[in-house]
C-alpha cells in the first residue's frame, strides 16, 4: 500500500511538472498545447486569478493563450519552485508554488491548486485554480523547497 502511495505520488508529480513545462514559450520554443490539454479530464475547469473570479475550459484558455504567444506575450517560463502533493485512493491535491516570468521580466509569484482523479490507472486534473503572490499574499513557506509529497493512507 505505501508503495502504491508513492507510485500515484511521483505520478501526480510528473503530471504537473510536465503541465508547467508544456505552457511554457518563447521566441524559439513553442508550447506544448495538446500535451498541456491531455492532461485534462473533459469538462475540466479553470480558474485564473483575474477577478471577478470566470472560469474557463482548457480549449477556452488554450485558444487564449495561443492568441497572446502570437500578440503581446511571445515569451512565457514557468518553473515549480515547490509542491505538496495528498493522495488518497483515486484523488489527490497538488499544491504547488511558481515562478512565472512574462516577455523576460522579472519573476513574479503564483500558488496553483489542482484536483486531480485516477481513472484506468492514468492520472488527470479535473479542476485546477491559482492566484499571484505579493506582500500580502505570500507564498506559505510549506509550499517552498518542499518538493516531496504528503502521503495519506487509512
Amino acid at each position: 500500500m505505501a508503495a502504491d502511495l508513492e507510485d500515484d505520488s511521483e505520478a501526480v508529480r510528473l503530471l504537473v511538472a510536465r503541465q508547467f513545462a508544456s505552457l511554457s514559450w518563447n521566441e524559439g520554443r513553442t508550447a506544448d498545447w495538446d500535451g498541456f490539454s491531455a492532461d485534462f479530464l473533459p469538462g475540466a475547469m479553470l480558474f485564473p486569478a483575474a477577478r471577478p473570479v470566470a472560469s474557463r475550459t482548457v480549449p477556452e484558455f488554450v485558444a487564449r493563450m495561443k492568441h497572446l504567444s502570437t500578440t503581446t506575450l511571445p515569451a512565457l517560463e514557468e518553473e515549480v519552485r515547490g509542491m505538496r502533493v495528498t493522495v488518497f485512493g483515486n484523488v489527490a491535491v497538488a499544491a504547488v508554488a511558481c515562478a512565472v516570468v512574462e516577455n523576460h521580466a522579472a519573476a513574479e509569484e503564483t500558488v496553483e491548486m489542482m484536483l486531480l482523479v485516477k481513472n484506468e490507472g492514468r492520472w488527470r486534473i479535473a479542476a485546477q485554480a491559482w492566484d499571484k503572490a505579493g506582500p500580502d499574499n505570500p507564498v506559505p513557506d510549506s509550499l517552498l523547497g518542499s518538493p516531496r509529497p504528503d502521503r495519506v493512507g487509512i
